[in-house]
């Protein structure tokens, strides 16, 4: 029986089985190799590592991960997951069933790519699909935009803050936003081009151009395409968790989703998908899941999605004791500076309440 089973092993799943580690918990955890970015040269605009190569980054951080005792790392792709009677889980992999007290869900997105020859080869080098992640290199160059729901006007507008250009090519579908949709593009210099896409053209890392079905060849430097994408849900909807009406899974401030015993972490839950924020989300899952397995009461603020483990409730530290205790820290932070200081203590500012708030000092909390 293991403490937990971390699902996933890019930023999120890796990140979560970090901090499970360092709570000396048995942690294993199950990589199918589907990362998203498993295709991208550079991801951007991670702190300290900008930019940084998906693989190595990975690859560092699977290394470091090795140090714990506590944790394995299994090349495996998970089939069923299922929750028993008594609260723990049983997770089946190929011809073995794995148990586990808890588990953490950062099986990410599956992105839907545009049909068009040579994709993959200029994929995650000159074409992407996010423009918070890699808009930036388009600063000054002609892009091509590919998609045809009414969600590409916002898409290839947001692509004009670098962008010299943008270009939307629908595929050979019929572009279906409305004419306010029109309107807003075509003000703004972006043709909408209701054309198959054919062939990208160039070398990976030098795309030159797209070539159409009827309009010949359009150039561009790069592309992004925004078509759908869908979150990887299918073992969440096996446990019961709840989804969001965006189809990721509902989860509270601390990872925990609507089933006792289960947490995720990632782009599979809502929010921006970048990996900075996928890796900080599975540190916020592993140390709720890490705390929870030693009966500590997860602090909420949304009452309909509070999962809890009865027995965990149970020893957990009553919110009034935990208040006393924090106003105690305060108090005595307050003497100290006190102490420290020849004349007069900090700077308070009458809050109208009865206890002055201090200007100078930010209690935790």
């Amino acid at each position: 029986m293991l403490d937990a089973i971390v699902i996933g092993g890019g930023p999120a799943g890796l990140s979560a089985a970090t901090w499970l580690s360092r709570y000396r918990r048995a942690v294993l955890v199950l990589d199918s190799g589907q990362t998203r970015n498993r295709w991208v040269d550079d991801a951007h605009g991670y702190l300290g590592t900008d930019p940084l190569h998906p693989d190595d980054f990975l690859g560092r951080a699977r290394r470091q991960l090795d140090g714990y005792p506590e944790t394995r790392i299994r090349s495996a792709e998970v089939v069923a997951a299922r929750r028993h009677d008594d609260g723990a889980f049983a997770v089946e992999v190929e011809a073995e069933t794995l148990l586990a007290r808890r588990l953490v869900l950062a099986v990410g997105v599956e992105d839907v790519f545009p049909e068009v020859e040579n994709f993959f080869e200029h994929y995650g080098a000159s074409v992407f699909h996010c423009p918070t992640c890699d808009g930036y290199e388009a600063k000054g160059r002609d892009v091509v935009a590919f998609g045809w729901s009414a969600n590409i006007t916002g898409f290839a507008l947001t692509l004009l803050g670098w962008a010299k250009s943008v270009t939307v090519v629908t595929d050979g579908r019929r572009f279906e936003g409305d004419d306010e949709d029109r309107r807003q593009l075509n003000g703004q210099g972006v043709a909408i081009l209701e054309d198959e896409a054919v062939e990208l053209l160039g070398e990976r890392g030098h795309l030159v151009g797209v070539r159409l079905g009827r309009e010949g060849v359009v150039d561009c430097e790069l592309a992004f395409f925004s078509i759908a994408h869908q979150h990887r849900t299918a073992l969440a909807e096996q446990l019961g968790c709840a989804l969001t009406e965006e189809g990721s899974i509902q989860v509270d401030l601390e990872g925990a989703t609507t089933v006792p015993g289960v947490y995720a972490a990632g782009d599979v839950t809502p929010g921006l998908q970048l990996v900075q924020v996928a890796a900080a989300k599975g540190t916020i899952a592993g140390v709720a899941c890490a705390q929870s397995l030693q009966g500590k009461k997860r602090a909420m603020t949304d009452t309909e999605n509070q999962p809890e483990d009865e027995a965990s409730a149970a020893e957990a530290e009553p919110a009034g004791e935990r208040v006393d205790a924090l106003d105690a820290d305060i108090e005595r932070v307050r003497q100290r500076v006190d102490d420290s200081i020849d004349q007069g203590g900090p700077r308070f500012i009458d809050s109208g309440e009865e206890d002055p708030v201090d200007d100078m000092i930010v209690p935790p909390g």
